[in-house]
């Protein structure tokens, strides 16, 4: 026997529509400003930690042992500031991770540009 034709019915689609957040702009250049004052604090501090750690090496004899007593100020003093900094009284804890980790990226960069120099004069 035929078989009775099955009429099939279609699902109504729902309509999704994305409703984005309200972007509030003055808090964004706010925090943006504040991230720039705690990169410019670690450029400073960089540009201290670097001149140290070049007169340390300028001043011992022993090279080898100076190379690692300045690698390791560096990177103490690249882990440490924003501890100091959040007990100065700014917030480092609002950045995001991701921005603090590229403040101790060049953190690490300038220390090392500003060590050779010294190191070279």
């Amino acid at each position: 026997m035929a078989k009775k034709r099955r009429l099939i019915q279609e699902e109504a689609v729902e309509d999704y529509t994305f409703t984005p957040k309200d972007f509030d702009e003055r808090e964004f250049i706010l925090k943006d400003l504040y991230g720039t004052r705690v990169l410019f604090i670690y450029i400073v501090a960089a540009i201290v930690t670097g001149v140290v750690a070049g007169l340390i090496y300028g001043l011992i004899d022993n090279k080898t042992w100076v190379a690692l007593i300045d690698t390791l100020l560096v990177f103490v003093v690249s882990f440490g500031l924003s501890k100091v900094l959040l007990k100065a009284g700014f917030r480092v804890d609002l950045l995001e991770p991701r921005s603090i980790v590229g403040d101790i990226f060049i953190f690490l960069v300038m220390a090392l540009g500003i060590c050779i120099l010294v190191i070279n004069i």
